[in-house]
C-alpha cells in the first residue's frame, strides 16, 4: 500500500496543499451526509493521472500514480473515464477491479459486462479516418489519432501558421460525415458520433449498472471534454478541475496538477482506511 504521506503545510514537494486540504474536506462532508457510505472516484486519465504530452503515446501512468489508484480502489469505487480508446487506456492503467470508459463514454466495461454505445457509427469513424490521415499527411506534426469511436487531431506539435489549416481539413471532411460532430479540446480537434451521449452519460449509466446511485460522486478531469463529467455529479457530489478553476466550468474545485491529483489520493486513502 502506497504511504506517500503529505503534510498540511501550503506547499510539499512542490504541491499547494491548500487545495488538496479543501478538496478532501469536501469529501469527508459529502461521505458523512452520505452515513459513511464510500466515494465513487470518477477520473480522467491524460491531465489527470498522466501530465498531458505532446504525443499520446508518450503520457505513460508513473509507478507511483499507479500504486495509488490502486491502493485507493481497495478502499471505494474507481472508474477510468478517459477520451482515449477503452482497451487502449485499460492496458495504460493496467489495474484489475477497476471500471473503465473509453471514447468520451461511448465505450464502457465493468465487472458486469460491457456497454458500446458507439458501434453503429464505426463505418463513418472509419471513412473520416481515412480522410483525415490523407488530408493531413502535408502538415508537419499535425497527428491523427484513430479510436475505435472517434477521431483525435493532435496540434500541439504543428507550426502555429499551421494550425488554423488543420482546423479547417477537420470541418472540411466533418462535412462528408453527417453522422459525426465536432468537439475541441487542449490543442486537440476531435471527431465523434453525433448523439447526445458523453462522460456524464456514461457516469451515470455506470453508477447505474453498479449500484452506486446513493454514493457520493467524486469526478476528477481537466479540459472541456470533462464539463460533463462535472455536471453528472453536480447534484450527488463533487467536480474537481486539474489546473484553474475558471469561470466557465461546472467543477466546484480544483487541483493546480497531477501531484496535486497523486496528494489528495494520498490523503483520501488514509481517511478511508
Amino acid at each position: 500500500m502506497v504511504d506517500i504521506s503529505y503534510q498540511t503545510t501550503s506547499a510539499v514537494g512542490g504541491t499547494d496543499m491548500h487545495y488538496v486540504d479543501v478538496c478532501l474536506a469536501e469529501t469527508e462532508s459529502l461521505v458523512g451526509a452520505a452515513d459513511g457510505r464510500k466515494p465513487v472516484l470518477f477520473l480522467d486519465y491524460d491531465g489527470t493521472l498522466t501530465p498531458i504530452m505532446p504525443r499520446p503515446e508518450d503520457a505513460v501512468l508513473s509507478d507511483r500514480m499507479r500504486e495509488q489508484v490502486r491502493a485507493i480502489a481497495a478502499l471505494c469505487p474507481v472508474a477510468i473515464v478517459s477520451g482515449r480508446d477503452m482497451a487502449d487506456v485499460r492496458s495504460l492503467v493496467d489495474i484489475d477491479g477497476l471500471a473503465y470508459v473509453g471514447s468520451h463514454g461511448l465505450d464502457i466495461s465493468t465487472t458486469a459486462g460491457f456497454h458500446a454505445v458507439g458501434e453503429p457509427f464505426r463505418p463513418a469513424i472509419l471513412r473520416a479516418v481515412a480522410a483525415l490521415e490523407k488530408a493531413l499527411t502535408s502538415i508537419p506534426g499535425a497527428y491523427v489519432q484513430p479510436k475505435r469511436y472517434a477521431i483525435t487531431v493532435h496540434t500541439r506539435l504543428v507550426a502555429p501558421d499551421h494550425k488554423a489549416q488543420v482546423v479547417d481539413t477537420v470541418h472540411a471532411v466533418l462535412s462528408g460525415e453527417p453522422t459525426l460532430r465536432y468537439m475541441s479540446g487542449k490543442e486537440m480537434h476531435e471527431l465523434r458520433p453525433d448523439m447526445d451521449w458523453h462522460k456524464g452519460s456514461a457516469v451515470v449509466h455506470l453508477a447505474r449498472m453498479e449500484g452506486w446511485q446513493d454514493h457520493p460522486w467524486i469526478f476528477i478531469g481537466d479540459d472541456v471534454t470533462d464539463e460533463d463529467g462535472f455536471r453528472a455529479v453536480a447534484e450527488k457530489g463533487l467536480g474537481i478541475r486539474v489546473g484553474e478553476l475558471g469561470a466557465t466550468t461546472a467543477a466546484r474545485l480544483s487541483l493546480p496538477d497531477v501531484d496535486a491529483v497523486l496528494a489528495y489520493l494520498s490523503r483520501l486513502q488514509a481517511t478511508l482506511s
